[in-house]
């Protein structure tokens, strides 16, 4: 008799940034992204994996189909698209207020701080700002869910912690705080494009991109090898230790391009995911 072995389709994860990576400069995504993803999702697994929440998150990928789990604030939450929580990292409250107290005693400056609410993200931020905290939390004033804390503490779930200052104040409060809590923090700071100013986000260690995309290969029973990351910045670079094929906008940072296994001759303004993508699966 006859024996036929029907061959296992492959499938394969695309996972995007989505600043200056997947969406334009000025935080749109265009017609063509939009078709061409929305095409894709119908024969490969595609998602993004970003520092945003999953309210920004909804709000900038509208009209995008959106299946499969999304990375969200920098690794700390893989939710659903429904907004359903697959998996968390968070930095507990006793060592958050720690992390608070140095920054305020030491440094005269206090975080933002997303944490997990009963249903959603939320944003607490203290009653004295800097000017660029000002300037952050002026265009979040028409959000829900953000809150002025007088007397800033950490919470339960305590998402990520993050400070905006100069560079100089920034990379030293990096230095203390790692000095301090090496191991039980993972920190990313980072030139911000849309702020004139540096963040210094405050992670739990397994919280970040690169933790989040192996934890994601296991729920979607992806390979490494199977696995496909396009970023331009410094929180990407874990990412794309984590991913088969790595790939880097026209316009990402030196960093990334060096790690990177193809640098696309699109910038994020040119649509380069969309057009690898219509290149690669042959739409």
């Amino acid at each position: 008799m006859l024996k036929f072995h029907q061959k296992r389709l492959i499938l394969q994860l695309f996972l995007s940034d989505l600043d200056f990576t997947l969406l334009r400069s000025d935080t749109t995504v265009s017609n063509f992204t939009k078709s061409i993803w929305n095409s894709a999702v119908s024969t490969n697994k595609l998602s993004v994996a970003t520092a945003r929440s999953f309210t920004g998150v909804q709000e900038l990928l509208k009209g995008l189909h959106l299946h499969e789990p999304l990375i969200l604030l920098d690794g700390a939450i893989i939710a659903k698209p429904n907004g359903d929580i697959v998996h968390m990292e968070y930095i507990d409250k006793e060592l958050g207020d720690a992390i608070i107290d140095v920054g305020k005693s030491e440094f005269s400056i206090e975080p933002l701080i997303v944490t997990q609410g009963e249903n959603c993200e939320e944003f607490y931020y203290p009653k004295v700002l800097n000017e660029h905290q000002k300037t952050i939390i002026k265009t979040m004033e028409m959000r829900n869910r953000i809150y002025c804390d007088g007397q800033l503490r950490a919470k339960e779930y305590n998402l990520k912690i993050v400070y905006q200052a100069d560079k100089e104040l920034a990379h030293a409060l990096e230095q203390r705080l790692q000095s301090l809590f090496r191991g039980s923090i993972e920190t990313k700071l980072s030139n911000d494009p849309y702020f004139d100013c540096y963040f210094l986000t405050i992670l739990n260690p397994l919280g970040d991109k690169a933790h989040a995309l192996r934890k994601l290969e296991e729920i979607e029973d992806i390979s490494i090898e199977n696995t496909t990351v396009f970023g331009d910045s410094h929180n990407d670079i874990g990412m794309f230790q984590s991913a088969g094929r790595k790939i880097a906008v026209a316009n990402a940072i030196d960093e990334l391009k060096k790690v990177a296994n193809i640098v696309l001759k699109e910038t994020n303004d040119e649509d380069a995911v969309a057009k690898y993508l219509k290149q690669e699966l042959r739409f």
